[in-house]
């Protein structure tokens, strides 16, 4: 948006397109606003903007414009509080006389976002609590032209495909609050919809994410959904297998899983230090091997390859191999400290049961654990088609 754009939405005062904030103390209304635009319920199809520095009655709040509030307002969308991750602008500009930080948020091509598993919305100059009737209209918006692989249907898979059992107990309360659960009284059919399980088609088909997420055999229609781990006694290929399996299942199941034998192989020497206590040492830190795997399962493509996640664990390292090259804004040169998403709905959902504290610090962490632990950063072959991520064990 231009100055003068920006400068009229500040004149017009605040309004379902525009929300002032005299600084950004205010972390969880900032959030709210955020998801209340992305949402766009009146369907401007127009970003909304908050101005930040600028007090209700529209006086300049004399808010010092630093580098440092301007990347506090960016992370706002990103910390995994906001799901699915909206797209929005931050910048710093002199509107109206005043020195403003102007976060522009785009609408959403999925609603309805949620902020903590609740919908907000605009209503005029209010940001409020969605209620099921406006959740029911976001849903139906969905434009499909823009919709990522993880929303599209599935043509050929029926909502009978989906255990409807599994989705109550596993992911449903891990989605959304247990008292908007109760207040709202949904259909299951409604419920599948509001978190993008199935489209708004009659009859409904799943979304490849319903598929993933709660598909009673996601396999049938994605082949290629699986972990295939091999464990070697040497360091090659060719060195006899010590153990292997395939872990599958929809996505609640397949993480557990991972998790489970990545564990179970995770070996610890003990290492005696001049101390009287002795300490364990794993030669491998589980926490660096179940980042980058779970990075491996939530970017991964999907669409166009039966092959799976592969990780293959031999004497002196660990491969991890993904099929699908670098999405969006990440390129081989900026892998590892830019993130994008070619499944953001996958990662909402992989958020929402506990796989992801916050989004973009997968690797920032395995970095982290490995140092900690004495091993060797990690290596990344960047492909065009696949990613090979190799960890070493500790000397």
């Amino acid at each position: 948006m231009n100055d003068e754009d920006l400068a009229a939405l500040l004149a017009g005062g605040e309004s379902d397109r525009a929300e002032r904030k005299e600084s950004a103390q205010d972390a969880d209304g900032i959030r709210q606003a955020i998801c209340a635009f992305a949402n766009d319920l009146p369907s401007h199809n127009a970003p909304g903007v908050l101005f930040v520095g600028i007090r209700d009655n529209g006086e300049c709040a004399g808010l010092d414009i630093s580098d440092r509030l301007l990347q506090r307002l960016s992370q706002a969308h990103s910390d995994g509080n906001i799901l699915p991750i909206p797209s929005i602008d931050v910048s710093r500009h002199r509107v109206g006389g005043c020195d403003v930080a102007v976060v522009v948020v785009h609408p959403a091509t999925a609603p309805p976002v949620r902020f903590k598993g609740r919908a907000y919305v605009r209503v005029g100059p209010t940001t409020r609590l969605a209620t099921p009737a406006d959740e029911q209209r976001l849903s139906e918006r969905r434009r499909a032209r823009d919709l990522p692989f993880d929303l599209q249907p599935v043509g050929f898979a029926t909502v009978d495909d989906l255990d409807l059992d599994a989705f109550r107990r596993d992911y449903l309360p891990a989605a959304v609050p247990a008292d908007i659960i109760e207040q709202n009284q949904r259909t299951i059919e409604q419920q599948l919809r509001s978190l993008r399980l199935i489209d708004s088609g009659e009859p409904p088909r799943p979304t490849y994410l319903g598929v993933l997420v709660c598909g009673r055999e996601p396999r049938e229609f994605l082949p290629g959904d699986y972990v295939q781990f091999v464990r070697f006694e040497g360091g090659a290929l060719t060195d006899p297998v010590a153990d292997q399996k395939e872990i599958a299942g929809p996505l609640p199941e397949l993480l557990r899983r991972l998790d489970e034998v990545l564990e179970a192989n995770i070996k610890v020497a003990v290492s005696l230090s001049a101390r009287p206590a002795e300490s364990q040492v794993p030669d491998l830190p589980l926490a660096a091997a179940q980042q980058l795997a779970r990075n491996a399962v939530m970017h991964r493509n999907y669409d166009g390859t039966n092959e799976p996640v592969r990780i293959y664990l031999f004497s002196d390292r660990m491969e991890i191999h993904s099929p699908g090259g670098p999405f969006g804004q990440v390129t081989p040169e900026n892998f590892g400290t830019v993130t994008d998403y070619r499944n953001p709905h996958l990662a909402e959902a992989m958020k929402n049961l506990g796989y992801v504290q916050r989004f973009g610090i997968g690797i920032p962490t395995a970095r982290s654990a490995l140092e900690k632990n004495g091993n060797p950063p990690p290596e990344f072959d960047v492909g065009p088609s696949a990613v090979l991520v190799t960890i070493r064990r500790r000397a």
